[in-house]
């Protein structure tokens, strides 16, 4: 089996793969503090409680935007593996050119959101991600990372009203009866779910543009489901876009290990 672990700023997602299918996913909290002999026993608790022996898994591939999570994963993944995962950067073959100005720069996680994508659907696309961050990741239709945006994620927005504005409380991000609000709440709400839709609306009718064609899109991320029932501009919804293409990732690399 394969463990597909993806470090968030927020939290990380393992995935376990038994040849191409996912067969299970675990979700954590992504401490900063945290040691490897905390996430060996959280983690190796979560396995258990599925079934899986971590004597079964023999392989594992590690995509992390938190540089001081990596090393304490990919020491856990050694304990149990006997040797180093396979962690996305520099060196590493992705089969995708990276049409960045500095390569190094993007994150592991748009660039397997990308791969998976485009594997998907063979044209030019854009992946909106929508996590801590909502980020949007161009890819041309010869199967290039063109480069992308990132704007403040939802939470974000949401937490950052209640911090600075004194009056608005905390709210749960859901979609209000309607887009006039008719309480706080549900202004706050309104301009967090349409306001996000507007922004996803607008910035990949101006990618477009720039393409000359119009891109498939395809959300990820924690709200993506809510968000995307809001527009028609999303073609599709993949909640395993980042574990699919870690996976893929890792089969390139077969070759070199």
């Amino acid at each position: 089996m394969l463990l597909a672990i993806d470090i968030g700023n927020t939290n990380t997602v393992i995935g376990i793969y038994r040849d191409d299918q996912l067969i299970d996913c675990l979700r954590i909290e992504s401490r900063k503090g945290a040691t490897a002999d905390e996430y060996a026993a959280s983690v190796g608790t979560m396995l258990s409680q599925r079934q899986v022996r971590v004597e079964d898994i023999n392989a594992a591939i590690v995509g992390s935007v938190v540089p001081s999570l990596t090393k304490v994963v990919s020491t856990v993944c050694e304990r149990w593996l006997g040797a180093a995962p396979l962690v996305v950067g520099p060196g590493i073959k992705t089969g995708m050119p990276v049409l960045y100005d500095n390569p190094k720069e993007v994150g592991a996680d748009r660039i397997v959101n990308s791969i998976a994508a485009y594997e998907r659907c063979k044209r030019a696309c854009v992946v909106v991600d929508f996590g801590t961050a909502t980020t949007f990741d161009v890819i041309s239709k010869q199967g290039a990372y063109l480069g992308g945006i990132i704007a403040p994620g939802v939470g974000i927005g949401a937490d950052a009203l209640f911090q600075r504005a004194a009056k608005l409380p905390r709210v749960e991000v859901v979609r209000p009866r309607q887009v006039v609000g008719k309480s706080t709440v549900e202004a706050i709400q309104s301009g967090l779910v349409f306001g996000y839709v507007g922004l996803v609306e607008g910035l990949v009718a101006r990618i477009g543009h720039e393409l000359g064609e119009a891109p498939y899109v395809i959300a990820t991320g924690g709200l993506a489901s809510l968000l995307s029932e809001e527009t028609d501009i999303i073609d599709e919804v993949s909640e395993f876009l980042t574990l699919d293409g870690l996976r893929m990732v890792w089969l390139r690399n077969q070759h070199r290990r």
